[in-house]
């Protein structure tokens, strides 16, 4: 597998690219945040399936005139929706890594590798005992793009 080189070309969203731009791949931006409320239900053929419940999670703001918010999380299982969705197929899969200043920031989420478009794009995040806030629109997992000869 080779690495894409027009990655931007493949992401559709992008907030600012001169900032998400990366050597090897782009960053990918919060848009919203929801909070896990239940369990999901998974079963052997999928006629049970169920998503978990959520729970849509608004950013405060510091101060009236700030142009972003924040989300306060406290320690528990979220789910993160991207500004961003790619482009993949089974030929040009993606990888989505967190940043590590996501993991110094006290929160963390798995690896996931994508062979097709989802959207919205969305990623399970957990955050530790500490709680994490999260700014609108930040940078928290990294996007690599690759190709299958």
């Amino acid at each position: 597998m080779q690495r894409i080189a027009d990655i931007q070309s493949l992401i559709d969203g992008i907030v600012h690219w001169e900032t998400q731009q990366a050597p090897n791949g782009a960053d990918l931006t919060v848009d919203e945040v929801f909070r896990v409320t239940g369990p999901g239900q998974l079963d052997f053929g999928g006629s049970e399936f169920a998503e978990a419940p959520r729970e849509r999670l608004a950013p405060t703001k510091a101060d009236p005139d700030d142009s972003y918010g924040w989300w306060r999380l406290d320690e528990g299982t979220y789910i993160v929706r991207y500004n961003e969705t790619l482009k993949c197929t089974e030929h040009q899969p993606a990888r989505l890594t967190p940043l590590r200043r996501l993991l110094l920031a006290g929160a963390d989420h798995a690896i996931r590798v994508l062979n097709e478009t989802e959207r919205p794009l969305e990623m399970l995040l957990r955050v530790g005992a500490g709680g994490c806030d999260l700014k609108e629109n930040c940078r928290i997992s990294r996007v690599e793009v690759f190709t299958s000869a």
